[in-house]
C-alpha cells in the first residue's frame, strides 16, 4: 500500500493511536479504510478528533490521513452546481462562496464558524460526519440548499441527501468515506444567523440557516429553514417553511410565527445552555434570518 505510513507510536495511554497512513490518493485511502475496518478512521482537519480525550472517548487504533488528496481539497464552481470535495476546510470554502450571492448563507457559515484557528483546519466533510456534534455551523447551512454528498467505497460511489446522511452517519460502513458535497445553484436569497456562546464565536447556542425564494411581488414560493445546536441534530423546520409560502418576506411576521410553531423542538441540555434557553431564541434568529436575505 503506497502512501506515507507512520507507525509503532509510542503508546504512553491506551486513547493513543498506534499508526497514521497518510494516504497519497483516494483510491488509497479507500483501500486503507476497508483492511482497517472498525479500528480505522479517516483523519482531515483533525480538530474533532483530538479532543476525543477531552470527550472521555477513546482514539481509533489506525487513522487515515486524507487532507493531502486533491479531489478532496477541490472546490469546482460550475454554471448548474458547486462541488466541494470533503477535505476543503472551512476558510477555503468561505473565500470561494464570497462573490457567489446565492450562497451567503454557506459563506457565513463556513466564515463565522468556531474562530479563525479552527477554519483554517476543520474541514466540511469532518463537520457533517461529526455526529456527535451538535453545534456544527455547515449542517443547517447545507440542508436549507438541499445538499447531496457522494459516499465513496471500494465498489463505487453513491449520491444521497445530506438529510439522509445525517441519519445513517453514525451506522456508515467501515471503509465507506464521504467525499464530496454538492449544491446546485438557483435563484435564492440565503442568510445564516448563529447566537455564539461568547464574543469569540465559538459554539452557538443555536442556527437557524435559511433559503428562500420570491416572486415580483416579493412573495415567497419556495422556502427552506434549518435549526441547529438547538437539537442533537441539526434539522428542517417543515412547518415553518410551509406557514412561509405564499407570504410576503416579513421579518416581523417570520419571527411571529416562528414563535408559535417554535415548541416542536426539544432543546438539548449542556454545560453551555439550557434546553429552555435555546429553543426561545429562535424567533429572534428567524427575525435576523430574514432581515440578512431581504438584504442579499
Amino acid at each position: 500500500m503506497a502512501g506515507t505510513p507512520i507507525r509503532n507510536i509510542p503508546v504512553a495511554a491506551r486513547d493513543t493511536p498506534t499508526s497514521i497512513y497518510i494516504a497519497p490518493s483516494l483510491a488509497a485511502a479507500l483501500d486503507a479504510l476497508n483492511d482497517c475496518g472498525a479500528a480505522g478512521s479517516p483523519l482531515a482537519g483533525g480538530t474533532w478528533i483530538m479532543r476525543s480525550p477531552i470527550r472521555h472517548e477513546p482514539l481509533r487504533p489506525h487513522y487515515v490521513a486524507i487532507g493531502r488528496i486533491a479531489e478532496l481539497t477541490a472546490i469546482r464552481i460550475g454554471s448548474d452546481a458547486v462541488e466541494i470535495g470533503a477535505a476543503v476546510t472551512h476558510a477555503a470554502l468561505a473565500a470561494a462562496l464570497a462573490d457567489l450571492p446565492e450562497f451567503a448563507g454557506l459563506a457565513a457559515a463556513a466564515g463565522r464558524s468556531a474562530n479563525p484557528a479552527i477554519r483554517a483546519m476543520a474541514t466540511i466533510g469532518g463537520n457533517l460526519a461529526a455526529s456527535d456534534f451538535a453545534a456544527a455551523d455547515c449542517v443547517p447551512a447545507l440542508l436549507c440548499l438541499d445538499a447531496e454528498v457522494e459516499i465513496s467505497g471500494r465498489d463505487g460511489c453513491e449520491r444521497i441527501s445530506l438529510a439522509h446522511f445525517l441519519e445513517v452517519r453514525s451506522t456508515l460502513a467501515s471503509g465507506r468515506l464521504l467525499t464530496r458535497i454538492i449544491v446546485a445553484r438557483t435563484e435564492r436569497r440565503t442568510a445564516h444567523i448563529r447566537l455564539p456562546l461568547r464574543r469569540s464565536g465559538d459554539y452557538p447556542v443555536a442556527i437557524v440557516s435559511l433559503s428562500v425564494r420570491v416572486d415580483a411581488a416579493n412573495r415567497i414560493n419556495v422556502a427552506r429553514i434549518a435549526v441547529g445546536s438547538v437539537e442533537s441534530s441539526a434539522r428542517r423546520w417543515p412547518r415553518l417553511e410551509a406557514a412561509l409560502l405564499g407570504r410576503p418576506l416579513d421579518a416581523a411576521e417570520a419571527a411571529r410565527i416562528a414563535a408559535e410553531l417554535s415548541d416542536e423542538f426539544t432543546g438539548r441540555d449542556s454545560v453551555d445552555a439550557p434546553a429552555w434557553y435555546r429553543v426561545s431564541v429562535l424567533p429572534g434568529l428567524v427575525r435576523r434570518a430574514a432581515i440578512a436575505a431581504l438584504g442579499s
